[in-house]
């Protein structure tokens, strides 16, 4: 038997699993963002969690978290490093005490700016071979696949 690594493999059964192409994608996608987002010292979650407090300023950490899906624990600690750096801060409640919205920092406002114009090329990258159609399709088949595990 060759080791040789240009050879195609039988993946078997395996090929057929629509599971096993999304994680090898999303390792894909995973490496290759870690990589764009490298001088940011911001994590893909971080980006997650500040790119819907800014499209939803005033939103609580809990439905942050749920858009996300996040465990709430992990939320806890996911803001605290945030608002620790200044890039979100806590804002309490006039009316109740016990209800905490999040927004932005200006510092996190221009930290989620520096990341997109990171991401966008890492994006064009991953996607170069499909063309908008397909992109918009892919975006809208992987939300159905999560809806369903949701």
């Amino acid at each position: 038997m060759s080791d040789d690594l240009e050879s195609p493999v039988d993946l078997g059964a395996l090929g057929n699993f629509a599971g096993y192409h999304l994680r090898r994608a999303a390792v894909a996608f995973a490496a290759n963002f870690a990589n764009a987002m490298q001088t940011t010292k911001i994590r893909q979650v971080q980006f997650g969690i500040m790119s819907v407090i800014a499209a939803n300023p005033g939103m609580n950490q809990g439905t942050v978290g749920r858009a996300l899906g996040i465990q709430r624990a992990n939320m806890v600690t996911l803001i605290n490093e945030l608002v620790d750096r200044d890039l979100v801060a806590r804002n309490g409640s006039v009316g109740d005490r016990r209800v905490v919205s999040l927004s932005l920092t200006t510092a996190g406002e221009a930290a989620l700016a520096d990341c997109i114009t990171h991401i966008v090329p890492h994006e064009e990258a991953m996607l170069a071979h499909l063309d908008a159609h397909e992109r918009e399709q892919l975006i809208v088949l992987l939300d159905r696949i999560a809806a369903v595990g949701a």
